[in-house]
Order: structure tokens, then C-alpha cells, then sequence
């Protein structure tokens, strides 16, 4: 007999003895629980839900509002569209998992997709579920899998895992005559995948599923052209530079990080130099930035301000932090907690007032937040601007509605900012936007405040939580969207956060999101010198050496 306690999502904790070689999902099958499980932590590692236990443990019980169990959901059921399009196309199957778009992923498959191709890959998905079908993890030493990645069909993987150190954290799996590599555990059966839905979209089509918030619903659709067609520039922006796949990414490391570096740059520059010549021939006045956390809004805001002298324009430029309510008069939530990332945390009153007031031409006193007393402070900037003159202004809530609901729209210019990779791991693995997001700030964090990777780690959650309900929702209203994803970022940001994951220790509630980090990381080659990115890179707002931010 063994000894087990059992540990569910809302922190209820069950201790039992049980025999020998009992599983996650028989114990899942045990308590109550509001959400189908579909992965485990065991002695705060992550596995899978099928493995036999047979020592004293803690187990945690995983459903899909943890992240770790969210992207095994994904993996998996991306392994059983694959197989899919395979068994229904046969020989002409090509899929490419491009990037994630309208809550689900956008796929191309190697043909014209028509309803009735779409309808049949679905239904055999469906089928499959019903049938409950395992997937099979092959247990092979790592010549075995290297023996396996000889074949051509897994050419791309073998380039992958000749160029990185990555080898050790893939996984070879099985379902029915197809075989693919992965990079974390998959869910035991086809019959765990109980909400999906395929959708035919332009050329291609979208693999949808649940959000982590709402892990039994399928979420409405939304059709997000502006970002179907910004992942379709920074697409061809790879294409220019021939990297599709990490593997690609690696080559250049080693044989032209440099020239890589400064085509990246100068890509970056061309987009901002087109929205700001857009905005002078627009005679727009008040630019609103705005996107998720370590987005680069900062950097970008004051790239688009040299841009707009370049036109001719004398920009003021502006953040929406500036015009926090006074702490002292802040309103805690239903948690008890001050939320600076709700509206409400604005005195949008405030802002509305004194940007009309500078459209008008009156001298105002825009203040200056305090963050260490919590209050606005004035007398600092009396300011005044010409008929002619734009006001940036940066800040998460720049495209909600509700912040300049009683400034002119036609006084009025959006901007969307966000780092959008199309660069994949290899065809079926697709590089998550947030991650590159999350390795961002966990270097600034703590490199400006001295915060540790395990804090960033661990508020991450709420992090993204805010971006649910403030950001994402009013991307589509925006004129235009800028893509601040660099295409040599990984290779560098690896660099910098490889060290700090490892400081994690193995009982810190953070360390299995770090481990998963750095299995992906490691995919990445690092770059030799870093020394050549230019001073006014978005990324130096991360890793240091900006001369745009403090």
C-alpha cells in the first residue's frame, strides 16, 4: 500500500492509502470535481494521467484552467487533426499548424480546403473520440529516437534536433498508424478531447476549442482579420530571410546572426515609418497604443514619435499611467485587491477633459503619477500644443471605447501592438505568442525591479486574466497593428531567461511552468553576440541597453 494525497485545483485535499500501481485517473474518478482532468502534477512534476504510482506522493489533479493542461489538450488534439487530415487525404496532406487566431489555430493542410473536406476530417475526429482510441507513448533511448528521425519524413525534426539540445524532452507517441514527436505529455485517449470544432477560414482551416476560463465551452467565433493579416506579414517577413522552422532560426545563428539582426531591425522600422506616414496624411491627433503586457508599447510609442518628426509633426507624447485615481481612492475588488489594470483605475474624466482641452489649444498641467506615494502630482508639465500637433498616448486601455468616448473620432488613430510569431518549433509545433510574451517581462521584472522568474511565474495568471478582459476585446477596433515580434528574438531571449529558470527550485509552486519554459527554449539556439542589436530595439526594453526606456 502506498500513501497519496490528492490535491484538486480548488485546493481541496484528499489523503488516502491505496495499492500499488493505481493512477492520476483513477484517482481523478475518486473525488468530486467540477471539470473533466486531463493532466497531474506528481511531487509537483508534470505527468501523465495514465501513469502507475507506485511510492508515497502528492498528486495534483489538473483540469484545463492550468496551463500545462491546456497546451497538453492542444498537443493532443492537434496529433488528432494530423492523423485525420492524413487518413482523409492521404498522400496530399501537407499540415502546417500556423498560429493561433479567432480562439483556436489556424492550419493549412496542402490542398484547397472546401466544406465537404473540412466536414470529413471533423467527423473522423468525432469518431475517433467516441472510440476512444490511446495514445501510445514509445519508450526508446535517445539513439532509438535518433535511429527514427533518420527517415525523410522527419527530416525537419532531425535538422531541429541536430541544432539544438532540445532531444532529451521529446517524446515519441503513437495513434493508430501514425507516429509524431512531442515536446510534452499528451493526454492518454482520444476520448479526453470532448470539445473541438474545425471551421473553414480563407485558405485554410481553424482548430477551436475551449478557453482556459471556460474549460467546457466551445467560445463564440469571431473572425480577427487584423490579425489573420499581420501574421500573414510577419509570414512573409520570414520568408525573406528563408526562416519557416527553429531549426532555420538556428542555421542563421550560426552563419548570419548579423545580417538576420539587421533585416529583423529594419523591417520593425519600415511598418513604423508606413503607420506614421499614414497618420499624417489621415491628420490624425490623438494616437492610441495599446496591446498585453511586454508588448513593447513603450519603445514603439516613441519610434512612432521620431517617425512622425520625420513627417514633419511634433508629437506629445503621453501615458495613460499618468492619470491613475489617486490610490487612496481606489476601490478594491471582490478579492479584496487593488486592480490598476481595470479602467476604473483611470480617471478617464480627467483624460477626456485635458485632451480636449489640448485639441482646442488650452494650456493644461498633466500630471505626473507617483507610484511610490500613489498619487498624481502637478505643476510639472504645463503644457500647450499647436493646431497641427498629435498626441500619443500609450497604454493597455488606449482601444477601449470607453476611455475617449467623448473625443471626436475623427480626431482619433488606433494602434494595436503585440508580438506575433509565425515562426514554428517544426510543422506541428507552433510557437505560443504568450510564452515570448512571458519570457519578455520575466527579464525586465528582473532586471528593473529585481523580481525573481517564480514571481513572474506566479502572477502571470492574473497577468493574463487582465489581458481577457481589457485588452483582447477591442483589438479588431483598431486602424492599424503593428507586430513587435522580432524574428531572432528566441535565440537571444534565451540567453537571459535560461538562467533564471534554473534558479527555480523543485518545490516552488513555479517550477513546473519553468521546466515546461525551458524545454522550449532549448529548442533555440542562443546567439553568439547580442552586442549588434541596435539601442532603440523594442527588445532592448527587455534585456537591457534601450535608449528609449528607462
Amino acid at each position: 500500500m502506498i500513501h497519496i494525497t490528492v490535491t484538486t485545483m480548488d485546493g481541496t485535499a484528499y489523503e488516502n492509502t491505496y495499492n500499488e500501481g493505481i493512477t492520476p485517473a483513477e484517482l481523478a474518478g475518486m473525488v468530486p470535481l467540477p471539470y473533466d482532468v486531463l493532466s497531474c502534477r506528481i511531487n509537483n512534476e508534470n505527468k501523465r494521467l495514465d501513469e502507475p504510482l507506485y511510492t508515497d506522493c502528492k498528486v495534483e489533479l489538473l483540469d484545463m484552467r492550468d496551463n500545462y493542461a491546456n497546451m497538453s489538450y492542444q498537443s493532443t488534439l492537434v496529433f488528432l487533426y494530423v492523423s485525420a487530415v492524413h487518413a482523409v487525404l492521404k498522400d496530399k496532406a501537407d499540415v502546417i499548424i500556423a498560429n493561433s487566431l479567432s480562439k483556436g489555430l489556424f492550419t493549412t493542410i496542402g490542398v484547397r480546403v472546401d466544406d465537404d473536406i473540412a466536414s470529413r476530417i471533423e467527423t473522423l475526429m468525432k469518431q475517433w473520440v467516441e472510440e476512444d482510441i490511446p495514445f501510445e507513448e514509445i519508450a526508446c533511448s535517445e539513439r532509438e529516437l535518433e535511429e527514427c528521425l533518420s527517415f525523410d519524413r522527419h527530416k525537419e525534426r532531425r535538422r531541429l534536433l541536430d541544432s539544438s539540445n532540445a532531444l532529451e524532452s521529446a517524446r515519441l507517441y503513437r495513434f493508430k498508424d501514425q507516429e509524431d514527436l512531442f515536446y510534452m505529455h499528451l493526454l492518454p485517449s482520444s476520448g479526453y478531447l470532448k470539445y473541438f470544432e474545425l471551421r473553414r477560414y480563407r485558405s485554410g482551416i481553424l482548430l477551436r476549442f475551449p478557453e482556459q476560463r471556460m474549460p467546457d465551452v466551445i467560445p463564440p467565433y469571431k473572425e480577427q482579420k487584423l490579425l489573420y493579416e499581420a501574421f500573414s506579414e510577419e509570414t512573409l517577413w520570414e520568408h525573406l530571410l528563408n526562416i519557416d522552422f527553429a531549426a532555420d532560426l538556428n542555421a542563421s545563428m550560426q552563419e548570419r546572426y548579423q545580417e538576420v539582426i539587421m533585416v529583423s531591425e529594419a523591417l520593425h522600422e519600415k511598418k513604423i515609418a508606413e503607420i506614421a506616414g499614414r497618420i499624417a496624411e489621415e491628420k490624425k491627433r490623438i494616437i492610441l497604443i495599446a496591446g498585453p503586457s511586454s508588448s513593447g508599447k513603450t519603445s514603439f510609442a516613441k519610434r512612432l514619435s521620431v517617425q512622425l518628426q520625420v513627417c514633419g509633426l511634433k508629437p506629445l507624447y503621453l501615458g495613460t499611467d499618468d492619470y491613475f485615481i489617486n490610490r487612496g481612492d481606489m476601490r478594491p475588488d471582490e478579492t479584496g485587491k487593488i486592480d490598476f489594470e481595470a479602467l476604473d483605475a483611470v480617471d478617464t474624466k480627467l483624460f477626456v477633459e485635458q485632451m480636449n482641452a489640448l485639441l482646442q489649444g488650452e494650456t493644461v498641467d498633466i500630471p505626473v503619477y507617483d507610484f511610490i506615494e500613489g498619487k498624481k502630482k502637478y505643476g510639472t508639465r504645463i503644457t500647450s500644443i499647436k493646431p497641427s500637433q498629435p498626441i500619443v498616448i500609450e497604454g493597455i486601455h488606449g482601444l477601449n471605447p470607453k476611455l475617449t468616448e467623448n473625443i471626436a473620432d475623427s480626431e482619433k488613430f488606433r494602434i494595436y501592438i503585440s508580438p506575433l510569431t509565425s515562426l514554428n518549433i517544426d510543422a506541428h509545433h507552433r510557437v505560443p505568442t504568450t510564452d515570448a510574451r512571458m519570457l519578455r517581462r520575466m527579464i525586465r521584472d528582473n532586471r528593473t525591479r529585481g523580481r525573481s522568474a517564480s514571481e513572474t511565474i506566479n502572477g502571470w495568471k492574473d497577468v493574463r486574466n487582465g489581458e481577457e478582459k481589457w485588452i483582447f476585446p477591442y483589438n479588431d477596433t483598431a486602424d492599424a497593428f503593428f507586430n513587435s515580434s522580432l524574428i531572432y528574438e528566441l535565440a537571444v531571449l534565451r540567453k537571459y531567461a535560461e538562467p533564471l529558470l534554473l534558479e527555480i527550485d523543485k518545490e516552488d509552486s513555479a517550477y513546473p511552468e519553468a521546466q515546461r519554459m525551458l524545454d522550449f527554449i532549448r529548442f533555440f539556439a542562443p546567439v553568439p553576440d547580442d552586442t549588434c542589436i541596435v539601442s532603440n530595439s523594442i527588445l532592448r526594453e527587455f534585456i537591457g541597453g534601450s535608449i528609449l526606456v528607462d
